[in-house]
């Protein structure tokens, strides 16, 4: 048996892991919403965290957790160590909404974590529960954390003044007196850097994208996944190997070969190339979902009558509907954030592209308020976009996994 299943061992373990975890998040929670001085205390965590989760498996009511974390988080702040270390400018509200935030975060979760463990040893299935319920909550918070945190910067920071920066860059409240001049930076974008005319390049660029990417992919995987010529299985296999080669290397020939040809700075020349990118990856997905629709249907609309393309366009796309947004969403993702391209290939800034045009802003000339509310700008409409049609796409790309 290894020490490691022993209730008192494991209960101060997961409680210390767990405390840490919270100080963590709170510590940065609280500066970044007050601007006030708040850090972890690695020590003062792990100690206050074994402490509280060994009580856990003595104490006769669980229920009774928060409130003993509750006065313990509150000894604390009294002798000036625990979980979290603050400055001397913090004031005392914002020292007991830390520690109301802290004890909320940790005492419901550590009793959750730890309902069969008890004293003395534990089987292997008590010991795991306890593990894994410890580490969904951390990958919960992890998770959450790595993509909240630079969008929760982002947007607040486009909602600064250019003065408050330079006085705390890292000071993320707001004046929320100012009203509606908070949003002056995304008024100018808009008046003053021809953002509007960005926004519309970029969605009519990706929507054009995406139909002629469905234009050759849905012929293209149609014909990998149901014909036979020769070749067929190294066409299949290679269709991804563009992938293999960056981006960056292609783009100086692009660039070479599209002011030959003058198309180098115009949205003709950037519908062209877009997909060449997306077509490999819409077709490897739509070739593995062709492969999943049952052929005796087609075939029993050939017995029919029906053509080939009317077989394709009366059968399979119906019955493709689920893949093909998938697929649409995909690739208006994929164009909508393209940068590379759009840098090289557009000059006039009458033709940027959204992403070309936030680049424009990365300037000491241009306060930084106005570039982080051009990466909110580009960012929302695509952020909403998926998460409206996001089990559209899910579905999608799960449908066709079973056969392929």
């Amino acid at each position: 048996m290894s020490i490691l299943r022993i209730g008192q061992v494991t209960a101060p373990i997961i409680g210390a892991l767990w405390s840490f975890v919270v100080a963590v998040t709170v510590a940065i929670a609280m500066s970044f919403s007050t601007g006030a001085e708040f850090a972890p205390s690695g020590l003062g965590a792990l100690i206050v965290g074994a402490i509280l989760g060994m009580l856990v498996i003595y104490l006769p009511n669980r229920s009774l957790v928060a409130a003993v974390t509750l006065a313990v988080m509150i000894l604390c702040a009294l002798i000036g160590y625990g979980p979290i270390r603050v400055g001397e400018n913090v004031s005392t509200i914002a020292n007991v909404v830390g520690v109301l935030i802290f004890t909320g975060g940790f005492a419901p979760a550590l009793v959750a974590m730890l309902p069969e463990v008890h004293q003395g040893e534990l089987t292997r299935h008590e010991f795991e529960d306890a593990v894994i319920k410890f580490l969904t909550g951390f990958g919960y918070v992890f998770f959450t954390a790595i993509v909240v945190i630079p969008f929760y910067v982002m947007v607040m920071t486009s909602l600064k003044s250019q003065q408050a920066l330079l006085q705390n860059p890292l000071d993320f409240s707001l004046d929320w007196e100012k009203g509606l001049g908070l949003f002056r930076s995304y008024s100018e974008l808009f008046a003053d850097f021809g953002f509007g005319s960005y926004l519309w390049t970029s969605f009519y660029v990706s929507v054009l994208t995406v139909f002629i990417t469905l234009a050759f992919s849905i012929p293209g995987a149609y014909a990998v996944a149901r014909l036979r010529f020769q070749g067929q299985k190294a066409f299949s296999r290679s269709i991804l190997l563009i992938y293999m080669v960056p981006m960056i290397v292609l783009a100086l020939p692009i660039y070479i070969a599209f002011s030959m040809i003058g198309l180098r700075n115009s949205i003709l020349g950037i519908v062209m190339i877009y997909p060449v990118t997306t077509i490999p990856v819409a077709l490897y997905m739509l070739q593995g979902y062709f492969r999943g629709l049952p052929a005796e249907v087609e075939e029993a609309g050939l017995m029919d009558g029906l053509g080939r393309l009317a077989v394709i366009w009366k059968i399979t796309l119906p019955l493709s509907l689920p893949a093909l947004a998938s697929v649409s969403l995909y690739v208006f993702m994929i164009a909508w954030n393209e940068f590379l391209l759009a840098f090289m290939l557009l000059d006039d800034p009458s033709k940027f592209t959204l992403t070309r045009g936030v680049t424009m802003l990365n300037s000491s000339e241009i306060p930084r308020q106005h570039l982080m509310a051009g990466a909110v700008i580009a960012t929302v409409p695509v952020m909403a976009l998926f998460l409206g049609l996001e089990r559209f796409m899910t579905k999608g790309l799960t449908a066709g996994s079973v056969k392929g």
